[in-house]
This record gives C-alpha cells, sequence and structure tokens, in this order.
C-alpha cells in the first residue's frame, strides 16, 4: 500500500512510524515532511500542508491507497472532502466537522444547545462590546480568539488591564488575523486539565490512553503560552470513574449533537478537559491528533493503526478492539531558544549514533541542507519520547536522551510530568 500523510510536524512523525508497523505499508509520503522525517518517509517539500489542489493532484498521481490528513488547517479548507471526491480513502473530518476546532464561537455554542458541561461564556464580534462586558467581570478570565491559531489564540488575563491588551491584539491589532474577528470570553475553570483523543466513525467511539500537556514556556508553568512542551500518558488524574463520567456527559453526547447537527465526525476528536469540582468540563475540542500528544499516546498504542483509521473510514470502528499497553510515556519537547516569540534557524543538530531501543526521537522543525546536515527550522525542534513500566522510569530515560542531543540555543523544560508524579502519590 502507498500512503500520504500531509503536514511536517513531530505530530505527523509519530503518525508515520506507527502506520508503517503494518507489513503491508510499502510507500508513505509525507506532504511536506521535514529533514528528520525523511529517514522513515519520502518528504515532499514543495507541497505545503495548506496546499489542498497540489495534494489532491499529487495522491491521484501516485496511486495513493490511503491519506491521513494531520493538523487543523487543511481539514479547515476541506482537504479531505477534496480528497474523497478524488476518490481517495482518508482519515480526518470534513470541512463541517473540522468547524469544532476551527471556530470557537460553533463549539461553544454546541455544547450550550446540547448540554455538553463547559465553561459559561459570552461571544463578541465587536472590541467596545467585549470591554463593555470586561469592565464588569471578575478575573482570571479566558479570552479566545474564534478561529485557528496555531494553538496560541487562548489569552489568561488577571486583570481589566490585561483583558484590554489581549482584546485590543487579537480584534484591533489582528494577530491571528480573520481569526481574531469575533472572540469568546469564558469563566475561568479550576481543577486539572486531561487531554484525551478518540477514534471515531461518527457513532462509535474508541478513547485512547489519556494524557497530561505542559503549556506554559517555562518550569513551574511560568511564562508564555506553546503549542506544548512535552506531555506524558497516562494522566493519572483520569481514573475509571471520571473516564466513566466523561463518555456520558461529553464524549458520546458530543458526537450525537455533531450527528444532529448535520456533520457527523469521523477522525480523531480531541477532547481538552479540565476535572472541576463540579465534574469534568470541556475546555477545547481540536478536530485531529494533539502535538506533542500523539507522541504519548501513539506509542502505547497495540492494535495496528491503519487498521483502525481504515474502520473510521468504512464507519467500522465498533467491530474493532482497540487494544493499549500498561506501561507509561513520555515526550519533552527540545525547543529553539526564544520560542514561542522570536529564535533563530538553520542551527546544526548533533543526535547520538543511536537511541535506547524504548525511546523515539521525533523531529518537529528541523530540515536538511543540500550537504545533509540537519538544522533547525522550527520553535519546536524535536520530540524525545522515552515508554517504560512507569511514569517514573520514562521521565528518566526521557531525559537521558534528551541529554545527548545538541545544537546551539536548545531549551526545554525541566519539570515535565512533576505535577503526574505528584498526583501518582496522592
Amino acid at each position: 500500500m502507498n500512503l500520504l500523510v500531509v503536514g511536517g510536524g513531530g505530530r505527523e512523525h509519530a503518525i508515520i512510524k506507527k502506520l508503517k508497523e503494518n507489513p503491508a505499508v510499502e510507500t508513505v509520503y509525507a506532504l511536506p515532511g521535514n529533514g528528520g522525517i525523511a529517514q522513515d518517509a519520502v518528504c515532499v517539500p514543495e507541497i505545503g500542508a495548506k496546499d489542498i489542489d497540489a495534494i489532491v493532484d499529487f495522491a491521484v498521481a501516485h496511486a495513493i491507497d490511503f491519506a491521513v490528513v494531520a493538523p487543523d488547517d487543511p481539514l479547515a479548507l476541506g482537504c479531505v472532502d477534496r480528497l474523497h471526491e478524488a476518490g481517495i480513502p482518508c482519515f480526518g473530518p470534513d470541512a463541517k466537522a473540522a468547524r469544532i476546532e476551527a471556530s470557537k464561537v460553533f463549539s461553544k455554542n454546541l455544547m450550550q444547545k446540547y448540554h455538553i458541561p463547559t465553561a459559561r461564556y459570552e461571544v463578541f464580534d465587536a472590541p467596545e462590546k467585549a470591554l463593555d462586558y470586561l469592565r464588569t467581570a471578575s478575573f482570571p478570565i479566558v479570552i479566545k480568539a474564534d478561529g485557528l491559531a496555531l494553538g496560541k489564540g487562548v489569552l489568561i488575563p488577571q486583570s481589566l488591564a490585561e483583558a484590554e491588551t489581549a482584546v485590543k491584539s487579537i480584534m484591533e491589532d489582528k494577530v491571528f488575523g480573520a481569526s481574531g474577528n469575533q472572540i469568546v470570553v469564558e469563566e475561568f475553570l479550576t481543577g486539572p486539565e486531561v487531554s484525551v483523543l478518540a477514534f471515531t466513525d461518527g457513532t462509535a467511539i474508541a478513547p485512547m490512553v489519556s494524557s497530561m500537556d505542559h503549556k506554559r514556556s517555562g518550569d513551574g508553568d511560568t511564562g508564555l503560552n506553546t503549542g506544548g512542551m512535552g506531555t506524558v500518558a497516562p494522566n493519572p488524574c483520569y481514573t475509571p470513574e471520571i473516564a466513566r463520567v466523561c463518555m456520558d456527559t461529553i464524549f458520546l453526547p458530543t458526537l450525537a449533537a455533531m450527528r444532529a447537527e448535520g456533520c457527523p465526525f469521523k477522525g480523531c476528536l480531541y477532547f481538552g478537559l479540565m476535572l472541576t469540582p463540579d465534574g469534568p468540563k470541556v475546555i477545547e475540542y481540536n478536530c485531529r491528533f494533539g502535538d506533542p500528544e500523539t507522541q504519548v499516546v501513539l506509542p502505547l498504542l497495540k492494535t495496528d493503526l491503519l487498521a483502525i483509521m481504515q474502520a473510521v473510514e468504512n464507519e467500522t470502528l465498533s467491530d474493532l478492539s482497540v487494544e493499549w499497553s500498561d506501561g507509561a510515556a513520555a515526550c519533552v519537547i527540545l525547543a529553539s531558544g526564544g520560542y514561542p516569540t522570536h529564535y533563530e534557524k538553520g542551527k546544526p543538530i548533533t543526535l547520538p549514533a543511536a537511541f535506547p531501543a524504548n525511546v523515539t526521537c521525533y523531529h518537529a522543525g528541523d530540515a536538511l541542507t543540500p550537504d545533509g546536515q540537519l538544522v533547525t527550522s522550527g520553535g519546536r525542534v524535536l520530540g524525545i519520547t522515552a515508554s517504560a513500566p512507569t511514569l517514573e522510569e520514562a521521565l528518566r530515560d526521557a531525559y537521558a536522551a534528551a541529554e545527548t542531543v545538541e545544537f546551539e540555543g536548545k531549551y526545554l523544560r525541566h519539570d515535565i510530568g512533576q505535577r503526574a508524579l505528584r498526583a501518582l502519590k496522592g
């Protein structure tokens, strides 16, 4: 089989590595891929993830048997719709279903209409109305750009002055472009955060192992929000009892709501949850695999990934038993100094001759120079994932492996998984 994966980050590398475990897979094409992914797939750097016409033309010309559209932008732009029109079987939601992430207003209104637990909220399309409301609000408060913003469109002002700055940057300065034409202002929830990714064919659902993300750039959850500086799985806060509550009050009702709205969701649905004193609530939905959650969840998957994705496409997921390993996984992100603001690119990367058997290096933001040197090309450069029987061992091995990678300006958090370890110890 010839497969195509749209995207070029650490998430896509994890998906590609897992797909390659299926012996029927001959060639995987990555559009655009990156320097490190080139070890595992045929990268096509001249076709970007948002170049839908070129992606479809490539898939047809290369007789692709199955495609996976991983990032949010091409999903929202209708890449799956177009591939299906061309007769290419594909994993991922169509554009109507991708609105669950592509529009925060759509998703919040969906939850309100179908009584899915979430934070109280208001929607604004003019900065003056938002500011009038904020002058009567209590802080901290959450302000979200309506559209896609590379995971950075959520701000948490601690005061009215910070809120005024946030509204101005999103709605007037357009730091997120048209994604900031509307904003959602919602109450600040407290409690442990949990990420649960789930395979779904629109009706059946197979939740993946839970995970815990670390969004802030600095140790102790300080600094700016990022795309994610590391993850661990499973999340010890997500107990079997909480999982049952989430299935009954959030997961199944969300799928039913999407069906009722005429846009059934097929693909990977990401539930960003807060375990509040009033029970689990939805912070956000994503219409795709999380990054870097994928880099800890897929290493624990025992069932063949391609078989699951085909079952989702064929709407036969209920016939498949999706099984997971009992151990734990930890991913430490190695970022460029200065991320998530300004950082330099083109720094040579030195990797060890080999990583330990339980460690995988996922390539997120790197490129190959004409002479074959791997260099940095993004903010998040590499994700070092270790799997082990316990979380403590996985963290130890991931950090030990991270020390063996060198590039100028290498930056990492040193406390990934510490909250999870504290939760495990009660």
